[in-house]
């Protein structure tokens, strides 16, 4: 069987999963409400207070599907009960973002501003401390939107190999490379 897939993933007091006949798991909690829905042939039960996924046999695509959704099931848990956080750092001389409601605007050395509408279910703030990179905070109990969304706002400038100017999440190490050498 599938390492990550035979795991149970453990359900918090206060989170409730109810599993519809079609397979539909939602999964309730103290941040808000998610919903996924399972292949037909995986099998998703809860019991002792886990939530167990099964497959029927041990085809190649069983076995992947085992251990997806069981992860997928995992991040919904733990989005509901803690939550998702992502920091990005603005490097560069000028570069700048400002939060406005669900508006992220970005001027990232381009002739106009980015203006970046993002979805109802992520909380966005921006720091600007003095002597620091500006950084864009993004909070979501939804990982997977999260991670979609960050990774757009990365490729509005994504950072460059020679000097890393550009929009970097925070603790990324990038690799950087010589420049051009004086001809002699």
């Amino acid at each position: 069987m599938s390492r990550i897939g035979k795991a149970p993933v453990a359900i918090p007091a206060g989170v409730t999963v109810t599993v519809s006949d079609k397979n539909l798991v939602t999964v309730k909690g103290p941040k808000g409400e998610l919903t996924q829905q399972v292949d037909r042939d995986i099998t998703v039960a809860q019991e002792d207070g886990n939530i167990l996924v099964t497959r029927p046999t041990d085809q190649k695509k069983h076995k992947s599907l085992h251990g997806l959704y069981r992860s997928l099931l995992n991040n919904m848990v733990v989005g509901v009960t803690e939550g998702y956080k992502t920091t990005q750092e603005l490097v560069g001389v000028g570069y700048r973002a400002s939060a406005n409601g669900n508006t992220l605007e970005l001027t990232l050395g381009f002739s106009h501003q980015i203006v970046f509408v993002l979805p109802q279910e992520i909380k966005v703030s921006t720091t600007a401390d003095k002597g620091k990179n500006p950084t864009i905070t993004l909070e979501s109990i939804d990982k997977q939107l999260i991670g979609q969304v960050a990774a757009k706002i990365r490729s509005f400038r994504a950072p460059e190999p020679y000097k890393g100017k550009g929009i970097k999440f925070e603790g990324e190490i990038l690799r950087r490379k010589a420049g051009k050498s004086a001809k002699k």
